[in-house]
């Protein structure tokens, strides 16, 4: 059985997306000619940028360990700095409106009353899983010491200054 990719974007979504991305800093229609060896790099299609955002979003990986061999060679930064631009031109708050619009009128919302629950703990089999913390190594926790600092207990609880050791 074929693993579902959750950042892959299906036609449907792209539909729905395209006509929300901020114009385009080049002229589609123009055709620029690059000299062998000079020039402007080779561009890359919207959908390749979404998809690859989608897929540092939805895997929570670093901007800089995006796999550029899985997207044409496309690089982090520009995908970065695209990312920024689209932000910055509300992008993603649009997609956010009209997909809310969308489950509005599958589902229904009910808008007069909403709210939001989470928690942030440690997950309680991560330590099961990923094992004890490398820096404890070297740490001795089962030879635990008394309350005053000594391993050992003196013969007499407690003796009174007038008395001889």
């Amino acid at each position: 059985m074929a693993r579902i990719r959750t950042w892959t974007v299906s036609d449907e979504f792209w539909a729905l997306a395209e006509p929300l991305l901020p114009k385009s800093r080049r002229d589609p229609k123009k055709q620029y000619q690059r000299k062998p060896g000079a020039g402007r790099k080779a561009t890359y299609g919207d959908r390749l940028y979404f998809e690859g955002i989608v897929y540092v979003l939805r895997t929570g990986i670093q901007w800089n360990a995006f796999p550029r061999k899985q997207f044409e060679g496309l690089g982090s930064s520009a995908l970065h700095t695209r990312f920024q631009e689209w932000e910055k031109n509300g992008f993603f708050l649009a997609i956010w409106k009209k997909g809310l619009a969308l489950y509005d009128e599958l589902e229904g919302i009910a808008w007069q009353w909403q709210s939001a629950d989470g928690v942030q703990v440690e997950a309680p089999l991560a330590r099961e899983s990923v094992g004890p913390n490398p820096t404890d190594r070297g740490k001795k926790w089962k030879q635990a010491h008394a309350r005053g600092g000594r391993a050992w207990r003196p013969a007499l609880a407690r003796r009174q200054r007038s008395q001889r050791a």
